[in-house]
């Protein structure tokens, strides 16, 4: 049964208590310097409803995969907002979505369940001809994993990512959208980073978008800082975008931690998941929680 979240029920309330006192305004004769016209009133019955109707939709994205997602997933939703994410990233059933470099399956269990249907899901995972053996036990897992649960991957396509060499995501200017979470940081480590964003803007249709969240520095933050802490600044990403092709469109706040100082002993890795410290101050990280993180939508212009 639809349950209204509390935001919007409080909405709802501010709203019906200003309704019940029009009433009482129009019925007792009462007057006041201000004249409630039947079009303001409506408007105030408008905003009621939107207010009501509003939740309906928070979680369309997470509600289809909720059986099949991992349990220790979903705990994690508190950090990384998946509904809001996919949400202000303009998600849509029918498109054709690509996700670079799924790891684990996080986000891809709940891409792959939704898009099934009506879009295409592209998870462009690590190379399985890799050198770097991280690589290739993941993109293993994940296969396993695509193979095993065909109710939840069945229209999966997985391809190879590994820039600046292998980065055919998805065929030329197929994809709505390009999704990266939380990557940037490591294709900076060999110099790959503009390659990578250069195979975005190739794979997406004119008109489509990509999606960017990455863990934030300040722009004061050099590329060695950069590189050293994992966190990157929103300057060198959107310079990165604007270097392929790029439009820069809009930013949220979704994904933003405040409690994070960004000065950690071992840089973003020392807060969860990671936790790198081991159980030296263990509770003061969980504390602070996953990092600060940017939420970043560019767009691919039409041709002119």
């Amino acid at each position: 049964m639809f349950q209204p979240n509390k935001n919007k029920l409080n909405d709802y309330n501010v709203n019906q208590s200003m309704l019940v006192n029009l009433w009482h305004i129009h019925h007792t004769g009462m007057t006041m310097r201000r004249t409630y016209t039947p079009a303001i009133i409506l408007s105030f019955i408008v905003l009621t409803l939107t207010a009501c109707s509003g939740s309906e939709t928070t979680n369309q994205y997470t509600q289809q995969a909720q059986s099949s997602r991992t349990p220790a997933f979903i705990d994690r939703d508190k950090y990384r907002n998946p509904n809001e994410t996919l949400s202000f990233f303009e998600i849509a059933k029918q498109q054709t979505v690509v996700e670079i470099w799924p790891g684990g399956a996080w986000y891809a269990e709940i891409l792959a369940p939704f898009l099934k249907n009506e879009g295409q899901y592209y998870a462009a995972h690590f190379d399985t001809n890799s050198e770097v053996g991280f690589f290739t036990r993941m993109r293993a897992k994940f296969d396993e994993k695509v193979k095993t649960q065909p109710e939840v991957y069945a229209n999966t396509v997985t391809t190879s990512f590994e820039p600046p060499l292998v980065v055919d995501i998805a065929p030329q200017a197929s994809a709505d959208r390009v999704l990266t979470f939380r990557n940037v940081h490591n294709w900076m480590r060999n110099n790959s980073e503009q390659a990578a964003f250069d195979s975005f803007y190739k794979a997406l249709k004119p008109g489509g978008k990509l999606g960017v969240v990455e863990h934030r520095a300040p722009d004061s933050f050099t590329l060695d800082q950069m590189i050293t802490t994992g966190y990157v600044s929103e300057s060198y990403v959107k310079q990165l975008a604007k270097k392929s092709g790029f439009i820069f469109e809009s930013s949220s706040e979704v994904n933003a931690n405040k409690l994070d100082t960004k000065t950690h002993p071992k840089g973003v890795w020392t807060l969860p998941p990671s936790l790198r410290l081991g159980d030296k101050d263990k509770s003061k990280y969980l504390g602070i929680g996953e990092s600060d993180r940017m939420t970043l939508k560019f767009i691919k212009p039409y041709a002119s």
